[in-house]
């Protein structure tokens, strides 16, 4: 079981302090000194006052923020969580993302997902409701891109047409983001991983997703991807799946660590490869102090 997180702009307005290149270096380096594997950013680039007033959450640009993690640490995986593939050109999530994997000698993984804010969208000028057809398009051509010269490809809104794109990437794994049976199905056609999305029946309805509280959901939704994989002629072994367990996080008074390596321990028996924890956004130093305290209490003695 490997361990990661989302950088904890968690809240709108965000503390200050996280968004300053020492704050950001010194969360990245304690997560690797810790035990982590992964590091996270989220994708807004255009969220409306609306939603951040609404619980909604400030973000990073993913790929700036992730460079300069890449710079910080010499271990942690790369994983924006999520970008929302359809709000960008696929050739420029492909240079972005090669540029990224290269430079931090293989450490970059493309987490992608279509998104649920309307509002964003239409701030970013692509069409919602095409968003399935946009998403499925980019997939086609990141993988395209990566591997051949001369690459064609004509899609709802661009053309493209013998296309040399360098460098190559020797490989950046894809991760889907979602919880519907069309995501799974994506998953076992084009993906090296499952980001599922966990989300209370009303929070599923905001976010326009299948809900997903937990295990007595969960299980059928991994059944279901077992058996996609399983049509598709690939390993299950072979693809990642990231969730969490729920829990109170290590800042929460009623953190148990021994109750959090039982449930990872369970979701581990179920095929789940990588865990998230949530951290504070009230300061950077009770953020670094719950890296530190997880990271000895759970990540140690799991390992």
């Amino acid at each position: 079981m490997k361990h990661w997180f989302t950088y904890p702009l968690t809240s709108h307005p965000y503390e200050p302090k996280f968004v300053t290149r020492d704050s950001l270096v010194r969360v990245a380096r304690a997560a690797e000194a810790a035990g982590f594997s992964g590091f996270g950013f989220t994708d807004h680039p255009a969220p409306s006052h609306k939603w951040l007033k609404a619980g909604g959450h400030d973000a990073l640009d993913p790929f700036v923020a992730l460079a300069v993690v890449a710079t910080a640490t010499n271990r942690l995986r790369l994983i924006p969580n999520i970008v929302v593939l359809p709000y960008r050109n696929p050739f420029l999530v492909a240079k972005a993302a090669a540029t990224l994997d290269v430079l931090s000698g293989g450490r970059f993984v493309l987490s992608v997902a279509t998104g649920y804010l309307r509002s964003e969208y239409r701030a970013l000028g692509v069409d919602f409701e095409q968003r399935n057809v946009l998403f499925d398009e980019a997939l086609a051509v990141l993988r395209g891109v990566w591997t051949e010269d001369e690459f064609s490809f004509e899609g709802t809104t661009f053309t493209a047409a013998k296309v040399t794109v360098n460098p190559k990437p020797a490989h950046v794994p894809i991760w889907i983001g979602g919880n519907s049976p069309l995501t799974r199905r994506r998953v076992a056609a084009f993906g090296d991983g499952w980001n599922p999305f966990p989300a209370s029946a009303a929070l599923a309805k905001t976010s326009r997703t299948v809900p997903l509280e937990g295990l007595n959901d969960l299980v059928p939704m991994l059944e279901h991807l077992w058996k996609e994989l399983d049509a598709a002629g690939r390993d299950p072994s072979s693809v990642d799946v990231a969730f969490s367990t729920g829990l109170p996080g290590a800042h929460d008074p009623a953190f148990d660590a021994d109750a959090e390596l039982e449930a990872l321990a369970a979701l581990n028996r179920l095929g789940v490869t990588w865990t998230s924890t949530s951290l504070p956004g009230d300061s950077v130093n009770h953020a670094a102090e719950v890296i530190e305290r997880y990271g000895a209490e759970v990540i140690a003695r799991a390992s």
